[in-house]
């Protein structure tokens, strides 16, 4: 064992620590980060849920994934204010189209106008709907299986798993499927009763949908600790 390793077998939360987090952010990330995402960054800084948004981090491995996929044509379930879905537009191909899934047209709207300023609204859809009805009614029209490049998924935790299974119809083999939050702000080595009621819900779907994911062999599968936990599937079947 080098001295490195011993340091993190000392202090396992090394890797997990704000103040690394922090580092990231401020050392690769945010000064790659194109300013219309960090206008919308800013404009979501104040709202009561402003969690809700994916992390920066996580923002620049999408951008990154959509490029090793040449993605053209993806699907967003979740949106809130749009940091996804506008990094999604800037790095996808200008006829390009991306289906965007959420119920908050409120919150949508919030980053709308800074989308529509940076000159990518019209690869957009947005259906204002929750997610588990739209991917049924897409599945109705067979030439959508296989059709999509990539999908991202940061909604109601619970259903991961059952978006999965339709989700998994609707990417191409090689395609990518990612899923946010799979780690849950660590509440699954925590103790349950530290957390409010109206969460363990989501709690409980994290736990099952990484379970099962771990068993799928219809994907390949990496689990990374990057903001609040991604979770990066290939279709491979």
């Amino acid at each position: 064992m080098d001295s490195f390793d011993a340091r993190i077998d000392d202090n396992p939360t090394i890797l997990q620590s704000k103040e690394l987090h922090n580092y990231i952010l401020k050392t690769s990330v945010y000064p790659r980060e194109p300013a219309a995402l960090k206008e919308i960054r800013e404009a979501t800084a104040s709202h009561s849920h402003a969690f809700y948004a994916t992390d920066p981090d996580v923002g620049q491995l999408i951008a990154m994934m959509l490029k090793l996929v040449n993605a053209k044509k993806t699907i967003e379930i979740g949106v809130f204010t749009g940091y996804s879905l506008l990094l999604t537009a800037l790095n996808i191909p200008e006829d390009g189209k991306i289906i965007a899934v959420d119920p908050n047209r409120e919150a949508y709207e919030i980053g709308a106008p800074i989308i529509e300023k940076a000159g990518v609204i019209k690869k957009i859809k947005f259906i204002e709907s929750p997610g588990l009805p739209i991917l049924d009614k897409l599945l109705e029209d067979k030439s959508n299986e296989g059709s999509f490049d990539f999908a991202f998924i940061d909604a109601d935790k619970y259903n991961y798993w059952n978006y999965h299974q339709r989700i998994m119809k609707l990417v191409r083999v090689g395609g990518l499927l990612m899923y946010d939050n799979t780690l849950f702000g660590g509440a699954m080595i925590g103790p349950e009763t530290q957390m409010v009621d109206v969460k363990r819900p989501h709690l409980h779907g994290i736990i099952e949908f990484n379970k099962a994911i771990a068993t799928d062999d219809r994907v390949e599968l990496c689990h990374i600790p990057s903001g609040d936990g991604v979770t990066i599937c290939k279709r491979i079947r």
